[in-house]
């Protein structure tokens, strides 16, 4: 459904954001957890909060929820709810979309990293060239996927990509309202394609 326009000239402007302060996941173990991203990744673990109740919600389901700090002072953070269970997979989302990622110094610190996690028994997908930075792929004991990112662009590089990136997801979505008119009459199958393939060197199997 296309975004609706409303009226917001009498609301505040929109507080800086600055930076992420925390992702967060369910952690199945939280010291499986903590071995892997304090004593291979590198990242400390610098915050735990316990509870019986949600505050946010108000129900009862007690957890430990704890925090391991980035260089930039941003932070991922997981929750163990004393059961043993990680979270399930998406059953709609192929296993690769759904990540976050982590940027690193250099090509360098990345194949660093790479041997690092293979020595440690975790299996390492790339490195990865995506032209305006390189990574690694690998999932955590939760099942979650990181990324180990190396940017190769400098700020012009991405300053330049950032003018067009409006004008191409507005063409996007108006070929994507057409494609759910035509799929709404019947006439539409197939999942929409982008506009334009950024990834030549790459070609469906």
């Amino acid at each position: 459904m296309a975004a609706v326009l409303k009226d917001v000239a009498h609301l505040p402007a929109p507080a800086p954001i600055h930076q992420l302060h925390h992702y967060a996941y369910r952690a199945r173990d939280a010291e499986e957890t903590r071995h892997f991203y304090e004593d291979i990744l590198g990242l400390p673990l610098y915050h735990i909060i316990q509870s019986d109740v949600v505050p946010s919600t108000g129900e009862y389901c007690p957890y430990t929820h704890f925090f391991f700090r980035l260089q930039d002072g941003s932070f991922i953070a997981f929750f163990d709810l004393g059961n043993d269970e990680a979270a399930l997979p998406s059953p709609n989302t192929p296993a690769w979309v759904n990540h976050i990622s982590f940027r690193v110094d250099s090509v360098q610190a990345l194949e660093d990293m790479k041997a690092r996690l293979q020595a440690e028994g975790v299996e390492v997908l790339g490195v990865t060239d995506h032209h305006i930075f390189k990574s690694i792929y690998f999932f955590d004991p939760n099942g979650v996927r990181l990324e180990l990112t190396a940017q190769l662009a400098d700020e012009f590089q991405m300053l330049q990509e950032s003018k067009t990136a409006h004008a191409r997801l507005q063409e996007w979505t108006a070929r994507k309202e057409q494609w759910r008119q035509d799929r709404a009459a019947g006439r539409a199958a197939e999942p929409l394609k982008p506009q334009q393939n950024d990834r030549p060197e790459f070609t469906p199997r």
